[in-house]
């Protein structure tokens, strides 16, 4: 993408220049000065590194590990969470049928091989273990398959209904053997079950608790649900039915809430924190550099963006009302505001080169990336302004946007907001806590707002539960019948060829209705104290602590 000053030499000082933030969650944020946007450099090449190996290290059983969690997670049920944080508590307690590699494979957990399918596409078979329990000592069977994954279809509130696609019927064929019935072929479904749509939960647990079972989670895993302090911690103890439990190592593990990339940072220096997610692009160089500290890094399979309340009236899963706002009833003013956004040079500036610009909801490393989706929408404010003009609106534009009040979110907050401006938009920020964020989405009280998505390694994961009508986490409240066909189509077919080329024509789509905003990929950046090893994280953004221990330290 041509830098700022190529197209526009001539551009006013305060137009050329970004607004650096003060982290200050408590206010709006406004415009409080400024730095020169940086020169666009091609990103560095940056080697993956998704785990500390154990290998070499004379492991210690048994301790308590302390991880610092960026942000709250929401409920830890995984039928209805939306939350990356909860999936990386969840993980530790909920094994799914089926998980992802460092290299993006799908491979068999809770199974024991990848579907067979019928060669009409409408049967699926799946293989599971014979020898796992559940942390509350109910045995693990198809029929308790087959009760999740009945809730993830029809429990009121599901985010995982839209995941497992046109399902007919379920039914445990044997006790060892779960079968799954489809109206139309369905192609993403084992991708779907390497998330939480397959963590299979206790049916025992799953009657006692109802609606609550999140306030008390039970599945097959490593580890067990102990308590939860709401907005400090949640602790998990290793779990003695696991069926692999001489390979776990750790006592107990301590997520501890720390929103504050800084506070994470110091947590980790001095000791008080062994793993810590999230870290910030202003602290990762300066944490490599520590002789007793690591960092694993990863690229995402997901993005971050602008989510517009197009007609998401009375909240997810509810019919679509009407929105009597330009942004919410002109695409052309939504578009507008994707032309005033340099995504390069925006990202660049506020997160030193570590992060990506992202035009679509598809990584350029996935199989299903194509020239559309790796294309980015024209940068252009005067053309901005002049489409604001051709829909009747004045200018400057207002619009509020609510973000989480986390340092670097808020920093780019403003840094777009200052962006935003020579296209004709005068943006005031909102920031609220992440757990906040997330009702006011799922409500629909916002009219815009910024968000991300932590990635699957199927597209249909980054894209149908968010653009397709009725989709589970359609927040924007956006329908598209052209769209929703697209999306059908490509989850309909087994060939990657033609799935890629569909998805390509969503972007198209969406990329001219801009019910979301896409903006920038993050990379990964989980900081580690060298007492432990066996941590991993991979590019769907969830960073596993199953192998993790403490190690023997050598003596100087």
């Amino acid at each position: 993408m041509p830098s700022l000053r190529r197209h526009h030499p001539g551009r006013r000082r305060s137009a050329r220049c970004l607004a650096v933030l003060t982290a200050t969650a408590a206010l709006a944020v406004g415009a409080s000065g400024c730095q020169a946007i940086q020169p666009l450099q091609a990103a560095p090449e940056r080697a993956d590194i998704t785990s500390v190996p154990s290998d070499g290290h004379k492991v210690v059983n048994g301790g308590d590990l302390v991880m610092a969690l960026s942000a709250e997670p929401d409920r830890l049920d995984p039928t209805t969470s939306s939350s990356l944080y909860t999936r990386y508590v969840m993980q530790t307690m909920c094994q799914k049928l089926y998980d992802i590699d460092a290299k993006g494979t799908l491979v068999p957990q809770l199974a024991t091989a990848l579907p067979s399918i019928s060669k009409d596409g409408l049967t699926v078979t799946i293989p599971i273990r014979s020898d796992a329990t559940f942390a509350d000592g109910t045995k693990f069977n198809a029929e308790a398959v087959r009760i999740t994954l009945d809730r993830g279809l029809h429990l009121k509130g599901s985010g995982r209904k839209s995941e497992l696609g046109p399902i007919s019927t379920i039914r445990a064929a044997d006790p060892t053997h779960v079968q799954i019935t489809y109206k139309k072929p369905f192609a993403p479904l084992t991708a779907a079950l390497a998330d939480r749509a397959g963590m299979i939960l206790s049916p025992k647990a799953l009657a006692d608790e109802g609606a609550k079972f999140g306030d008390h989670p039970v599945c097959v895993g490593p580890f067990k649900f102990v308590n939860r302090v709401p907005q400090t911690s949640i602790s998990v103890q290793r779990d003695p039915l696991y069926y692999d439990a001489e390979k776990v190592h750790l006592d107990t593990i301590t997520y501890r809430i720390m929103t504050d990339s800084n506070i994470r940072a110091a947590n980790l220096r001095s000791g008080d924190v062994q793993v810590a997610d999230s870290v910030s692009p202003q602290d990762v160089d300066a944490l490599m550099q520590q002789e007793d500290i690591g960092v694993l890094q990863v690229g995402s399979l997901g993005y971050q963006g602008l989510t517009v309340n197009i007609g998401n009236t009375d909240g997810v899963g509810m019919p679509y009302g009407s929105i009597d706002t330009p942004l919410a009833k002109s695409a052309p003013v939504r578009r507008a505001l994707s032309m005033s956004i340099d995504r390069k040079a925006l990202v660049n500036t506020v997160f030193n080169n570590w992060y990506q610009a992202a035009c679509s909801p598809i990584a350029p490393s996935s199989p299903f990336a194509s020239a559309a989706s790796k294309a980015c929408p024209e940068f252009n404010p005067a053309k901005a302004k002049e489409l604001l003009k051709q829909a009747g609106v004045s200018t400057p534009y207002p619009l509020k946007m609510l973000v989480s009040n986390t340092p670097d979110t808020l920093r780019f907050a403003q840094a777009l907001q200052a962006a935003v401006a020579e296209g004709g938009f005068k943006l005031t920020v909102q920031p609220v806590e992440y757990s906040t964020l997330l009702d006011l989405q799922n409500r629909g009280e916002f009219s815009l707002l910024q968000l991300g998505w932590s990635g699957r390694v199927d597209p249909h994961g980054n894209m149908f539960n968010f653009l397709s009508t009725g989709g589970g986490n359609n927040v924007a409240g956006y329908s598209s019948p052209e769209t929703d066909k697209l999306l059908k189509a490509a989850a309909q077919t087994n060939d990657d060829g033609e799935r890629a080329a569909l998805y390509g024509q969503v972007v198209k789509k969406v990329a001219q209705d801009n019910p979301i905003i896409y903006l920038y990929r993050v990379r990964s950046l989980t900081a580690y104290s060298k007492k432990v090893a066996g941590i991993e994280t991979y590019a769907d953004g969830v960073v596993h602590l199953r192998d993790a221990a403490f190690v023997q330290q050598q003596k100087g």
